[in-house]
């Protein structure tokens, strides 16, 4: 896991909007995009959408152009493996 990685786990043990993940994180909007693309992947956070109690499927093809859209939380394997380092 990177540090980029690590650090957006970091902030999603509560459910965090996109904009506030942006602000906190000193990421450009690519490379958050993609990073959070990793960690759904991964099953390490799951998207929130259209509001923060709704979960999302994530859908590859459409993800890159609503990411900024979205809510993220920490499922419980994210937050295990960001204990564990």
């Amino acid at each position: 896991m990177s540090d980029n990685e690590f650090d957006i786990l970091d902030e999603l043990y509560f459910v965090t909007s996109y904009p506030d993940l942006r602000s906190t994180l000193s990421l450009s909007d690519e490379e958050l995009c993609a990073a959070l693309q990793f960690l759904i992947r991964k099953g390490y956070i799951k998207i929130l959408y259209p509001d923060p109690d709704t979960e999302h499927p994530y859908n590859e093809d459409t993800f890159g152009q609503h990411c900024q859209q979205y809510f993220f939380l920490a499922t419980k394997a994210g937050l295990v493996v960001h204990n564990s380092i």
